[in-house]
């Protein structure tokens, strides 16, 4: 907050506070959109506070894209009320939420659209209003709140702005600043109330995001840059373009991927600044100086990301790949349609399911499921793309699998936007929704089988192998940065040097030997040669139990495991 006062003059400052005592729906949707933007210069910070050392900080991405639906819904039209306006704005952010943060930041866009309902312009005691609101109606879109996340940071900002107006401030820019200090403070106070995020040297990340919209908010009346980012480069060790493919904007003809060593200490905002004006879908990671860069670039400039890249240091690697002739020849295959999915009658129960990778996607399948949406980890589908897999069935019968905990908060939003009979089962593992769809009787009732579902997954435990991200020490567990890790029940529980070492170590805390099955659900990055023969392994270990190998396809995870 200081860092940001700093940079304006006290005159400056007094002929700003004047300006701004009441805005209008051009002014407030600025506002917004400086908030997003400077979200945006600080995504991946955000998404590097990540309480487990594993490659799925997606945070600040989720917050992005919740924000970018919200602005993307205004159309740019500022011919509105305010209140007009906070409605588009809560209606974008709703439908574009992705994983639990961008859930609770719709939430609080919904409760500042309740508090500014029909007003032509925007008071500073209005938006004061607005937080509080927003706070409310964040906390009763939670099931089980938890102090020591964004909402926290929610009720420290209402706080803030409360005693701001009660203290007789009535410029929007004090307002903002008294606004911005809490949210700092409060984030810094995070460890102390989620002794979870103190053991892994983090302050909450949801919370850190929604200090950035505000912070943005700050530097618009200020009228400083927001392009200006503290930017994260990844761990190499997790870099993945997966998600790079998903969808292909208009104008990203070519990816261009480039290993590079930058004969100098490498300037990461002008490195980031430079690439923003040759192409999008810019990431970078690192790893023991090695630096890989990836871009997408229009027609004719493929080469240019690789000669401002020379400039820079030693090319080590290059790989160019055409975009649209990829997409073309994709057509037609992508989506549920490359699934052979359960048809759907008037009346029967349609499941959906969320899974990770192509192998998974034919397993639900197989089971049964009548649409796979794709995504898990670093890729959670939207509240639009969960409500849309259901909307258009042929039945008003719906069972939803959103196998990860980070999904179900948007699984249960797109619920209760449709008339239709949903049930959420809170499935938070592959494993758990293997597990329920085993059980599933299309011409069932709706409810019988919804509560059975909920009885089996607790019957099956999920253990999860990858790469730690970073140095860290949790529930015991000393982790070093490129180690392979097991999780079990979502619980850290060893750190070893292989997969096989971890896996064995999964097992035995999961008391394997009372187990019936194991199935391996082998990554992309593992394959079914190596799965195969970690499972002759295991069953030298474990004799009485019935091996199974699955080739899962899912990106980031070597391995998931099933222990029931």
């Amino acid at each position: 907050m200081s860092q940001v006062l700093s940079q304006i003059s006290t005159e400056q400052r007094s002929e700003i506070m004047e300006k701004y005592v009441s805005i209008n729906a051009e002014t407030f949707l600025s506002l917004t959109e400086t908030g997003l933007q400077w979200l945006r210069a600080n995504q991946q910070l955000v998404n590097s506070l990540n309480v487990f050392p594993v490659p799925d900080g997606d945070t600040g991405t989720n917050m992005l894209l919740t924000m970018q639906s919200a602005v993307d819904e205004t159309g740019g039209e500022t011919n509105l009320t305010v209140g007009g306006l906070a409605k588009k704005l809560a209606h974008g952010a709703l439908m574009g939420a992705r994983g639990n943060s961008g859930v609770i930041l719709s939430q609080l866009w919904r409760g500042i659209a309740r508090a500014l309902d029909d007003l032509p312009v925007m008071t500073t005691a209005d938006f004061a209003r607005a937080l509080q609101e927003a706070r409310e109606t964040a906390y009763k879109g939670v099931v089980r709140p938890v102090e020591g996340t964004i909402l926290t940071v929610s009720t420290d900002v209402a706080a803030a702005a409360n005693d701001a107006i009660s203290s007789g401030v009535t410029s929007l820019v004090e307002l903002l600043e008294n606004v911005v200090e809490a949210a700092d403070i409060s984030v810094q106070g995070t460890p102390e109330l989620l002794p979870i995020l103190k053991e892994a040297g983090v302050v909450d990340s949801g919370g850190k995001g929604l200090y950035f919209i505000f912070e943005g908010m700050l530097r618009y009346l200020y009228n400083l840059p927001v392009d200006e980012s503290q930017v994260e480069v990844q761990q190499l060790a997790t870099f993945s373009l997966d998600e790079t493919h998903e969808s292909i904007e208009d104008g990203q003809d070519w990816e261009v991927v480039v290993d590079f060593r930058p004969s100098e200490s490498l300037d990461l905002n002008n490195f980031y600044t430079h690439l923003e004006t040759l192409g999008t879908s810019i990431q970078l990671g690192e790893g023991e100086g090695l630096y890989r860069m990836h871009i997408h670039v229009p027609d004719h400039t493929e080469y240019a990301p690789i000669d401002y890249i020379h400039s820079l240091g030693t090319v080590t690697r290059v790989a160019i790949e055409n975009l649209m002739d990829q997409q073309a020849q994709n057509s037609g295959s992508s989506g549920s349609g490359k699934y052979e999915l359960a048809a759907v009658s008037p009346g029967s129960i349609a499941t959906i399911v969320v899974a990770p990778g192509k192998g998974l996607g034919n397993v639900f399948a197989s089971l049964g499921a009548a649409a796979i949406i794709e995504g898990g980890q670093t890729m959670n589908p939207s509240t639009q793309e969960i409500l849309s897999a259901f909307e258009d069935l042929p039945t008003d019968k719906i069972l939803i699998l959103p196998n990860n905990k980070n999904i179900l908060l948007a699984a249960r939003q797109a619920a209760e936007m449709t008339v239709k009979s949903v049930r959420v089962i809170p499935t938070v593992s592959v494993p758990q929704g293997v597990s329920a769809m085993l059980s599933l009787e299309p011409d069932g009732d709706l409810d019988e089988l919804a509560s059975t579902m909920e009885g089996l997954i607790s019957e099956v435990q999920s253990g999860e192998v990858t790469t730690s991200t970073r140095d860290v020490e949790i529930d015991g567990v000393q982790v070093q940065k490129d180690q392979v890790i097991g999780l079990l029940n979502e619980k850290l529980v060893v750190a070893g040097d292989n997969v096989e070492q971890v896996v064995f170590k999964i097992l035995e805390d999961a008391g394997t030997a009372q187990a019936e099955l194991i199935t391996l659900y082998a990554g992309c990055e593992y394959s079914m040669k190596q799965a195969n023969a970690l499972a002759e392994k295991i069953q030298e270990k474990y004799p009485q139990q019935e091996i199974e190998v699955v080739e899962g396809g899912q990106p980031h995870y070597q391995l998931i495991l099933s222990i029931e």
